[in-house]
């Protein structure tokens, strides 16, 4: 069984930083892909940003310029700059691991909420 655990969220100023932080935990044999989705009320979960096992990544077109993705073994973090209030969202976690005893999966954390207003 694989856990993400998300941390780093809260309230934030427009213009302003947080950096999101994501650590899975389990019975990992290989982590593969890496990455950040975000749902805002109303709207369907959207892929902000995505690190792959070799280091190459792939941005939302609204973060890029502002966001950084960046991962350390099996944590995942989001370093998110010059933040607006259409950033408002709730923030998952997403990994693709492969286990001991399962194929590669993806598994999903638990969600943090980013919010963006003065």
């Amino acid at each position: 069984q694989v856990q993400l655990v998300e941390s780093g969220g809260g309230l934030v100023q427009p213009g302003g930083s947080l950096r999101l932080s994501c650590v899975a935990s389990g019975d990992i044999l290989t982590v593969y892909d890496l990455g950040w989705y975000r749902q805002a009320p109303g709207k369907q979960r959207e892929s902000v940003a995505i690190i792959g096992v070799y280091g190459a990544t792939n941005y939302a077109d609204s973060a890029k310029g502002r966001f950084i993705i960046s991962k350390d073994k099996s944590a995942v973090y989001l370093e998110m700059t010059n933040l607006r209030p259409e950033d408002t969202a709730v923030y998952y976690c997403y990994a693709n691991i492969g286990t001991y005893q399962v194929r590669p999966t993806d598994y999903w954390g638990q969600g943090i909420q980013v919010t963006v207003s003065s």
